[in-house]
């Protein structure tokens, strides 16, 4: 909204500074700071608010250590970073852009989905929560209309720079141009021509844009016309994934926080150069218009990750709950496949797809040998996967520490894709 209101300054009274506004870096760090402010001040109140309510977590016996402590503990805590994130955004970012409209309504949506199964979970006194097909429905919903919006809208493009002659010219010697004046230089050969395209960018690889359509090539010559039929079920399975991802890392104090934190930041980073077109010639990747305005909705949700983390790292005084995790995974994922860096998720969210799969191979591997000899086996002392670094009698924190320590691993190793392949 802010923005709206300095340019409408800026122009009509020429008023000092308001000009500031047009920049997305100037935005992004207002917004930053007031999504810290929001839930840094705020957030205490609202712990003491949940706690005089007395709207804690109910913690289930499961032989770990210090689990029984956490009982009471204040939770749907995602309120907190849900609001810190909603409201700089609508106050700094172009809310009319229509990547910042599609992720208000991921935010929201999977926020309220988690918001119904904290509430069963609180006021029911049904620990098991909103049942979990509902919860999968919700999620192939917030996919189903991320998938169409980005396949169908006309707005949502990449640009291919086409060369103007046939001949390709050398754009100058090196060391007798700065890079950016090379790419200047280079770009006068080429035209920007905007395309409706479903295609993605291949980690690590030279020339590395991955058309879906093409696994339609056997439909015949109009097998494009069918594209949607392998784009969307990918961006539904996508944030299916990832949201129930998340849900699943949030078992221990600042596990989820952090760990959402680390790759929203390197999500903002693509994000940015991605919506940058001289950043995206020079580093010769994938240019997709509007989306530097996602940086200001990436670095709220940064800050809100960051304040919420004072509150939520070990021994935490509140709990985020499924309504902060179930959205962080959502918006996470949501964000990856609008910069067209979704086949980078097993890296940049390596602890996300860990968690997942821990789970995943437990439950297939007891069901398999329950069949097979009459009694269940695991292959982990527990899952998800952080439990059972806890079983094997490692400190909450030292587990937390050391999935953060890989994850900015995994976020340098996605950052480098930018230049090695």
């Amino acid at each position: 909204m802010l923005y709206y209101l300095f340019t409408f300054l800026d122009k009509a009274y020429n008023v000092p500074g308001a000009g500031m506004f047009q920049f997305i870096t100037f935005r992004a760090a207002l917004a930053t700071i007031f999504s810290l402010f929001i839930s840094l001040i705020y957030g205490k109140r609202i712990i003491n608010y949940l706690r005089a309510k007395q709207i804690g977590e109910t913690v289930r016996e499961l032989g770990l250590e210090g689990q029984m402590a956490k009982t009471g503990t204040p939770t749907m805590g995602g309120l907190i970073i849900l609001g810190a994130l909603l409201i700089p955004t609508l106050l700094f970012a172009k809310i009319l852009n229509i990547y910042i409209l599609l992720m208000l309504f991921v935010t929201v949506w999977l926020g309220l989905i988690g918001f119904l199964d904290d509430y069963i979970k609180v006021f029911k006194k049904n620990k098991e929560g909103l049942a979990g097909r509902f919860k999968i429905i919700g999620q192939v919903v917030a996919g189903l209309v991320v998938g169409s919006i980005l396949y169908f809208n006309q707005g949502i493009v990449i640009r291919e720079r086409v060369p103007e002659r046939k001949a390709f010219i050398t754009v100058a010697k090196p060391g007798t141009l700065t890079a950016f004046e090379q790419v200047k230089d280079h770009n006068k050969k080429f035209k920007s021509v905007p395309e409706k395209s479903t295609k993605t960018t291949i980690p690590f690889f030279k020339n590395n844009e991955f058309d879906y359509a093409v696994l339609l090539k056997w439909l015949g010559d109009d097998y494009r016309k069918f594209a949607w039929l392998i784009f969307i079920p990918m961006v539904i399975f996508v944030i299916t994934a990832i949201s129930n991802g998340a849900n699943l890392t949030d078992g221990m104090d600042g596990l989820a926080t952090g760990t959402s934190a680390v790759i929203a930041s390197t999500l903002g980073l693509l994000a940015w150069v991605s919506g940058n077109i001289v950043f995206a010639d020079y580093l010769n990747i994938m240019y997709i218009p509007n989306t530097g305005e996602l940086v200001v909705f990436i670095f709220s949700l940064v800050g809100a990750c960051v304040g919420f983390l004072w509150y939520n790292s070990y021994p935490a005084q509140i709990f985020m709950g499924d309504t902060g995790s179930l959205a962080l995974g959502g918006i996470i994922a949501a964000l990856a496949i609008m910069i067209r860096k979704e086949l980078l998720i097993p890296i940049l969210c390596g602890i996300f797809i860990a968690e997942n799969l821990s789970v995943v191979i437990q439950v297939s591997y007891f069901k398999y040998t329950r069949k097979k000899t009459g009694e269940g086996k695991r292959i982990f002392l527990m899952a998800p996967l952080h439990h059972h670094y806890q079983k094997k009698g490692y400190p909450e924190p030292k587990i937390v520490m050391r999935f953060l320590i890989i994850g900015i691993a995994l976020a340098l190793a996605s950052i480098i894709t930018l230049k090695i392949r």
